[in-house]
């Protein structure tokens, strides 16, 4: 499959960037394994901000309403506050702290009522390992769903009644009807299956159709699928490991890794992007009502 188009936004390279959010006119992102959150800004290409290096890994984060500068990220063993100017973070809850095995948060994102939503796995990436946890705008966090293997996403449709949840080891993207005033998740129904050869479902973003964009680890793909899980259409982006997809600024993003790759080529680890004509909303954000206090120091 031909390129697409496809550039690096900037000369970085990283082992495992993820997360892509596009937010308040700039691309943010991580580095995971490094546990690191970075700021691009098209006005100044060539330049890349460190927001935040937490030590452990650093899965995805979301921007809070209403607080400039402050995040909420799935990170470590839970759910952190991430605030400017180097002020230590403030953990909300450590849910898979002491589970008995090494576990980690894995990807997050926003519904249109700004609930956080993340993932765990086990480390080593043992089956059935990992849930799926649901942060409530008064601070409350919520384990909604366990027994995946590898889960990424999550996104959700515009109206916020569908949850899209991808497991990568298992190659599945599932779609769960959720009440937008609860957060409660209905049954789920198999939306798409890959089989390894055509890549792992991997981070994924909704446009304002409420098409599917998933990056596909494995294959150097970004695929797009209508809500009924038909796919529509693929791009190559040039390196085998895609993790994550975003819009904004008239470009489509996707962020790559070089982690796995036994011989990395020259765009592994890069954020790369392409023109496109795409509406998508911005990073859905946090919406604290309960401030700082059920925050931990």
């Amino acid at each position: 499959m031909r390129e697409d188009h496809w550039r690096p936004v900037g000369p970085a390279r990283h082992q495992l960037a993820e997360g892509a959010r596009w937010h308040d006119g700039r691309l943010y992102y991580t580095d995971l394994l490094r546990g690191t959150l970075h700021c691009w800004d098209p006005e100044w290409p060539e330049r890349l901000e460190t927001l935040a290096d937490l030590g452990v890994p650093l899965g995805a984060a979301a921007p809070v309403a209403g607080r400039p500068g402050e995040w909420i990220a799935a990170a470590g063993d839970g759910i952190v506050r991430l605030t400017p100017g180097g002020a230590p973070p403030r953990w909300l809850a450590r849910p898979e702290a002491g589970a008995g095995r090494p576990m980690r948060m894995n990807d997050a994102g926003c519904d249109p009522a700004g609930r956080f939503w993340a993932t765990s796995m086990a480390a080593d990436a043992a089956e059935g390992a990992g849930s799926l946890y649901r942060t409530d705008p008064d601070g409350g966090v919520h384990r909604v769903l366990d027994g995946l293997s590898v889960p990424n996403g999550p996104v959700f449709s515009p109206d916020g009644a569908v949850l899209y949840l991808a497991d990568s080891a298992r190659g599945e993207i599932t779609a769960h009807p959720v009440d937008p005033a609860t957060g409660q998740l209905g049954p789920a129904r198999m939306l798409v299956r890959l089989p390894p050869a055509q890549g792992r479902p991997d981070g994924m973003a909704v446009d304002d159709r409420g098409r599917l964009w998933v990056a596909a680890w494995g294959t150097g793909t970004v695929r797009c699928h209508a809500p009924d899980g038909r796919l529509l259409g693929a791009s190559g982006v040039g390196t085998p490991h895609v993790s994550s997809v975003a819009f904004g600024g008239g470009l489509m993003f996707a962020t790559t890794a070089r982690h796995r790759l036994t011989e990395p080529d020259a765009r592994a680890g890069a954020v790369l992007a392409r023109r496109s004509e795409v509406a998508a909303p911005p990073a859905l954000a946090y919406r604290d009502t309960a401030g700082t206090r059920n925050g931990k120091a």
